[in-house]
């Protein structure tokens, strides 16, 4: 009896382990693929791949003393919230949050990216998709803080497509753009979470699902 109780008591302990999730650090990249909306959709569409997950957000794992903490660029700004809230707000697979993490390779120099990182809360969301401008959305944050301990950028920028793969333009970003009285960025270097996620520097260190 006392030997069927250990057992269950080991089992139960495993299950909690793997609905905690990965076990963090860091500086560890969390790929979300977010629940549907208009802003999802059109990221999606403009950056999804067949038979593969679709990420349409990024945000850097923070471990602290007590509750583990996302530091992320969203239509809010630059701040930081409970893990917990960031995976509530991912899609769901059978359930679970739609969340993986993503560990640099080679992690010398992340306490430092993380450190100039966390400068950047408060700073407004960039819905004009520019770079050097003082905002930032979710990959351009990670993009401009996350250097090698020379100063050399990690991630690298790419001409974006703000089209669907018909290469229509989804009327979500031709309407932001109009509010924004700018034109579309399309072909101005910059960043998205499936690029980023594909950068042979990251290996994958667990999933939420």
């Amino acid at each position: 009896m006392k030997r069927l109780l250990i057992y269950i008591g080991i089992a139960f302990i495993g299950g909690c382990g793997r609905a905690e999730g990965p076990r963090l650090q860091t500086g560890d990249l969390l790929f979300q693929a977010g629940k549907t909306s208009e802003m999802s959709r059109a990221i999606h569409d403009a950056t999804g791949r067949k038979a593969s997950l679709d990420y349409t957000h990024v945000g850097i794992a923070l471990r602290t003393a007590g509750a583990d903490s996302v530091l992320e660029a969203t239509g809010e700004g630059v701040r930081i919230v409970a893990l917990r809230r960031f995976l509530d707000e991912a899609g769901r697979i059978d359930g679970r949050p739609a969340v993986v993490a993503m560990r640099l390779r080679d992690t010398a120099g992340v306490a430092a990216s993380v450190a100039r990182a966390r400068q950047a809360v408060g700073l407004p969301y960039d819905w004009s998709f520019r770079p050097d401008n003082g905002r930032f959305y979710c990959s351009e944050l990670v993009w401009e803080y996350y250097l090698t301990p020379e100063g050399r950028r990690l991630f690298e920028a790419r001409p974006m497509n703000f089209r669907s793969a018909d290469g229509s333009m989804p009327a979500f970003w031709t309407e932001l753009f109009e509010r924004l009285g700018e034109p579309i960025p399309e072909g101005v270097p910059g960043t998205n979470p499936n690029d980023m996620a594909r950068e042979p520097i990251l290996e994958e260190v667990g999933r939420f699902f």
